[in-house]
C-alpha cells in the first residue's frame, strides 16, 4: 500500500466511525484524526491496526498552556510515507487516557514518557515507574509542560519568592 492509498483508506475508515471525529490534512502525506472523546482512543487504534494503516511510531504530547487548560496527546501511525495521527485533547488538571498496550504492546515506553513528561495518567499501564527521570523526581513536576520551572528542582523557586 503506498502513501496515497493509505491516506484514502484511513479517511474512508475514519469517516465510517460512529464516534465523533474531525479529519484534518495538515500536509500532503498526513491525516490528523481529532477524537472528541479520550474513551474512543482504544477503538480508533484497534481500527487502525485492523485495517493495517500503519505501526505506532510515537506518542507525543503538547501542552497548550495553562490559559488553555488543556494538553494534547498525539498517537502517530506510519504506513509507507503516510502519517496518520490520532489527536486527543485532555484537561490539564487530571488528564487521563487508557493504555493501548493490550492492542499495541510496544506502546508502553511511549505511554510512560507521556506520563512522566506531561503528567498524563495512563490507566492500565503495567510499569508506571519513571522511564527517563530519576526515581526521586518530585511528584507533580512535569518537565515538558510550559510552566515547568527548573529552579523547583534545587529549591531556587522557594528562595526567590
Amino acid at each position: 500500500m503506498d502513501t496515497t492509498e493509505a491516506l484514502a483508506l484511513a479517511k474512508e475508515v475514519a469517516g465510517a466511525w460512529t464516534w465523533e471525529t474531525e479529519l484534518v490534512e495538515p500536509e500532503e502525506n498526513r491525516l490528523d484524526i481529532h477524537l472528541k472523546n479520550a474513551g474512543d482512543l482504544a477503538a480508533a487504534a484497534t481500527e487502525i491496526q485492523a485495517n493495517r494503516l500503519g505501526y505506532l511510531a510515537a506518542i507525543t504530547g503538547i501542552d497548550l498552556g495553562a490559559e488553555a487548560g488543556e494538553l494534547e496527546a498525539l498517537y502517530h501511525f506510519c504506513q509507507a510515507g503516510a502519517v496518520i495521527t490520532l489527536r486527543i485533547r485532555l484537561p490539564r488538571e487530571n488528564p487521563v487516557v487508557a493504555t493501548l498496550t493490550g492492542i499495541i504492546p510496544g506502546a508502553e515506553p511511549f505511554e510512560r514518557e507521556l506520563s512522566e513528561m506531561f503528567g498524563v495518567t495512563v490507566e492500565g499501564l503495567r510499569a508506571p515507574n519513571h522511564l527517563y527521570l530519576p526515581e526521586d523526581w518530585p511528584d507533580e513536576v512535569f518537565p515538558q509542560r510550559k510552566d515547568f520551572d527548573p529552579a523547583v528542582l534545587d529549591g531556587e523557586a522557594e528562595r526567590s519568592v
